[in-house]
């Protein structure tokens, strides 16, 4: 019975386990004495049952006793488990409300800060607003005043004040203008000054590293001959020979009573080149008949080519210039055969080249444009045409051989003849005039280049109406003006075009002549 009140006092799983050991313990109990008593009978079979019942009994006491003490150690366990995740918790639960009064705090502190804020801000918006009424207040009675003020005033001076603003606004506009036109012309003096400076010393700078050497070409050639007997050989029976070596050359054949020389006359230096020498081949070979005549003269003129193409590579190697189109190469060279008043044109592009890019490096423009276009500006001289001056042909062959816009603009532009599209056709039009007007550099007497200028004048002023002309540019303008009364601007055109024929028809004179005619009228009253 101790037993069994012990036993009731379990709950749980404990219960359970000792219910589960007792039902297979009588069980087993059962079954073996069963089996005990079917074999055996009498008072040991019952004897020995009761024994081994009693151990059973014993035994699953024990057992039970185990497992009781184990289910009391596991509960045990799990109260002390229980009992510590409750202190975990209740500590956790500690920190944080703690740390949620720590932040109450924080934020009540705040909140009472920004009130303090809020009722200063509201304070001194009350005073802004009491500053404000108060300053309209006295704008107020400041407007009243100034209208006061003006009434007195546009009564006194007999103004409103729209009038009195007006003069006061001229007066002002007027002073200003006076000041504002002064302080233009000083500062275009000053820049006028200045660029005049400038540009001398960027010419004198140009002209002093360009040494080129002046040579005059002459429109004849004089060819030496090995003895006196050579002169009947040239001249030929009946004079064959040397009419077939005109015919063929173009040119005059002098022979007169220079010893040992003949004179080959021509104004087309190639051709006069080539008959020079084809001429002297034949001196050299010695036999001189017409078929020998013609066999030299094409043997010379490839020589000639030869030399031409050679001196305008070689003028352009000189100034550094690449990639020109070989057919303006070969006008470059044939530049070398022609001349201008006496002066070579290769040379005188070439040396227009070089001022021009020297020009160019002062001033910081485009140094190899202006080799270029320098060294082309000329090529209309060789090109055989009777359409449009030289700057004009010169323009458009090098646009027919790709040349660039602004190349092409400065060759067409040298002469004024179009409008400079940039700085570096200004300095090729500056540059030829530099080299053209060098002294030494072209040969024209001076008699004839007054009398020139003259002509020039006097048929401008042979016409009605010409008040006084001026030939300006060593002849290249002429200036007209003429009287308004008696020229009108419907008139002025035509005058102008019937001065430039009479030029045309009764002068000679290099490149082109441009009229300018000029119809100004002026009212001019004398104060007293």
């Amino acid at each position: 019975m101790p037993i069994l009140n012990r036993l009731g006092g379990l709950k749980g799983p404990a219960m359970w386990v000792v219910y589960i050991i007792c039902t297979v313990v009588g069980g087993l109990v059962g079954f073996f004495i069963t089996r005990y008593f079917d074999r055996k009978s009498g008072t040991d079979l019952v004897s020995q049952a009761q024994k081994r019942e009693g151990e059973m009994l014993d035994e699953a006491k024990k057992k039970a006793q185990e497992e009781l003490d184990q289910a009391h150690k596991r509960a045990r366990e799990i109260k002390e488990k229980e009992l510590q995740a409750r202190k975990n918790s209740e500590k956790e639960l500690r920190k944080k409300k703690h740390d949620l009064e720590q932040m109450e705090a924080k934020l009540l502190s705040k909140i009472e800060k920004v009130d303090a804020k809020v009722d200063q801000i509201e304070k001194k918006q009350e005073l802004l607003k009491v500053r404000e009424d108060e300053i309209d207040k006295k704008k107020q009675e400041a407007e009243g005043l100034v209208e006061v003020q003006r009434k007195e005033l546009e009564r006194v001076a007999g103004l409103n004040s729209q009038e009195a603003k007006d003069q006061l606004l001229k007066r002002v506009e007027d002073e200003l203008q006076y000041e504002i036109s002064v302080k233009i012309k000083d500062s275009e003096t000053r820049v006028k000054e200045a660029s005049d400076k400038k540009a001398r010393e960027i010419m004198a700078t140009a002209i002093q590293r360009c040494a080129t050497d002046h040579s005059f070409d002459p429109i004849v050639s004089v060819v030496e001959l090995p003895s006196e007997e050579m002169k009947g050989r040239i001249i030929g029976r009946e004079g064959r020979n040397i009419r077939a070596f005109e015919n063929l050359t173009g040119v005059d054949v002098i022979i007169d009573d220079t010893p040992e020389a003949v004179v080959l006359s021509a104004f087309d230096p190639i051709k006069r080149e080539i008959a020079r020498a084809t001429m002297e081949m034949l001196t050299l070979d010695g036999r001189i008949h017409p078929a020998k005549i013609e066999e030299m003269f094409e043997k010379a003129k490839k020589e000639v080519n030869l030399r031409i193409k050679e001196a305008g590579e070689q003028a352009m190697l000189s100034l550094g210039i690449q990639s020109i189109h070989p057919e303006l190469v070969e006008l470059v060279g044939k530049m070398n055969f022609r001349t201008s008043y006496g002066q070579n044109v290769l040379q005188h592009s070439i040396e227009v080249a070089t001022l021009a890019s020297s020009m160019a490096a002062e001033i910081g423009a485009n140094i190899q444009l202006a080799k270029r276009a320098g060294l082309l500006h000329d090529i209309g001289k060789v090109i055989e045409s009777d359409e449009g001056n030289h700057a004009v042909l010169g323009s458009e062959f090098a646009k027919k051989y790709q040349e660039s816009p602004k190349v092409c603009n400065a060759i067409g532009a040298h002469h004024e003849d179009v409008p400079f599209d940039s700085v570096e056709a200004v300095l090729i039009a500056a540059a030829d005039a530099i080299s053209a007007s060098r002294r030494g550099a072209r040969r024209e007497s001076l008699d004839a280049y007054i009398k020139r200028l003259e002509d020039l004048e006097a048929i401008a002023r042979s016409f009605p109406g010409v008040a006084s002309s001026f030939a300006i540019q060593a002849g290249r303008e002429v200036r007209v003006i003429v009287n308004p009364d008696q020229v009108s601007d419907s008139i002025a055109p035509k005058l102008c075009r019937d001065i430039v024929k009479k030029i045309e028809d009764e002068m000679e004179y290099p490149g082109q002549v441009k009229v300018v005619l000029i119809r100004e009228v002026r009212s001019v009253e004398v104060a007293h």
